[in-house]
């Protein structure tokens, strides 16, 4: 299975070779692992990378629950689904990206973001169709009240928990993409923030049983980040589309004053009146005053940040946009206006010499006496 077109062939495990058959390689390691289920010796071990992990069976008057709660055993299990992200990270760049790059003939700086944008577009898009799948599913949409009663939620369903670990898989394996992608050294420390932003909050929201608040802000993330990647694909595309730029901007104000919110009600009010107060790690509580101000400070603390980084934006664009008006007046205003050719008497009007006052230079005839 290739997945990037070879014009070169360089030597084994230099860089160029391993950036070039990074995705075979990966491949190759995912098939060895799913060698593995086909032989008992070798099984128990492969399904520790395929299938979560601390399941526990409980039976109700629906009949038997299955739930999980989280381990150590779940790296093995991000460590494949990481590979797996690496593997179709190559997918779309190679089947789609690549292509549409060929026809809009971009720039190199353009066609860095255009890849990224594609990528994270695709990211977000599958990412909010499968999270406000979870909040239908568990009803956490028509039950508010439900984020933050019966805490701890050390007690996961399926795909709860397969989502919150697919997550930590996909932004663990955008750091290694960095170098696989080549991305230029002053894109780096941007891409870098919201990585490790996004992997501490989700870190955050999964060990301290707060999936559920979590899953409500990552949709609503999620959902804020699609348009602003859908917007600038357009724009790459065209230039002239830049209302959903605008669009983006009211949906990406509104989340985080929705963010803001929800923080505030489900931990610091919700989780605050609760009765299981204390420190217990076996069970998974973590609700003390001193952790709820600490989650509830990194919380505002980072969505201030992005507001302050959207108003720079935002006064930067409006101040570029006002120069470009005013040089287009001074443009207009210098131009020089055409002035018809007149001679020393009059000037020419079909052919026929004019005075200044409209009156042919012609002699007139004297009558007879």
């Amino acid at each position: 299975m290739a997945f990037r077109r070879r014009n070169k062939s360089y030597p084994f495990f230099s860089q160029e070779f391993l950036i070039q058959n990074h995705a075979d390689i990966v491949f190759s390691l995912v098939i060895f692992i799913l060698i593995g289920l086909m032989f008992e010796a070798t099984a128990k071990t492969a399904i520790l990378f395929i299938q979560p992990q601390y399941n526990i069976t409980t039976l109700s008057l629906e009949g038997e629950v299955t739930t999980y709660h989280y381990g150590w055993k779940d790296c093995a299990t991000i460590l494949f689904y990481f590979f797996i992200a690496i593997i179709l990270h190559a997918v779309v760049q190679e089947y789609l990206l690549d292509k549409v790059n060929r026809r809009l003939h971009l720039s190199k700086s353009k066609n860095t973001k255009f890849n990224e944008s594609g990528q994270l577009g695709v990211f977000h898009l599958v990412s909010s169709v499968w999270s406000f799948y979870v909040l239908i599913t568990e009803g956490y949409l028509l039950h508010p009240s439900s984020l933050w009663e019966n805490y701890p939620h050390s007690h996961l369903r399926f795909q709860v928990k397969f989502f919150y670990l697919t997550q930590l898989a996909y932004w663990l394996h955008a750091l290694p993409e960095l170098y696989f992608q080549k991305v230029r050294k002053e894109e780096i420390p941007r891409q870098l923030q919201y990585i490790c932003l996004y992997l501490l909050h989700i870190s955050v929201a999964y060990l301290l049983n707060l999936s559920r608040v979590g899953l409500v802000l990552l949709f609503l993330q999620y959902v804020s980040e699609l348009g602003f990647h859908i917007a600038r694909l357009l724009y790459f595309t065209d230039e002239n589309h830049q209302k959903m730029f605008d669009l983006w901007a009211v949906s990406f104000v509104f989340t985080r004053m929705a963010t803001l919110t929800l923080m505030f009600l489900a931990v610091g009010f919700g989780l605050a009146r609760s009765e299981n107060q204390g420190l217990d790690i076996e069970t998974g509580n973590f609700n003390t005053v001193l952790i709820r101000m600490i989650v509830l400070l990194v919380v505002c603390l980072t969505q201030s940040w992005l507001l302050w980084k959207f108003i720079r934006f935002q006064l930067r664009r409006w101040r570029e946009f006002r120069h470009e008006q005013a040089v287009r007046k001074k443009a207009t205003a210098k131009q020089p206006v055409r002035q018809l050719k007149r001679d020393t008497f009059g000037h020419h009007e079909n052919g026929v010499l004019k005075a200044d006052n409209g009156v042919s230079q012609r002699t007139k005839k004297l009558k007879s006496p």
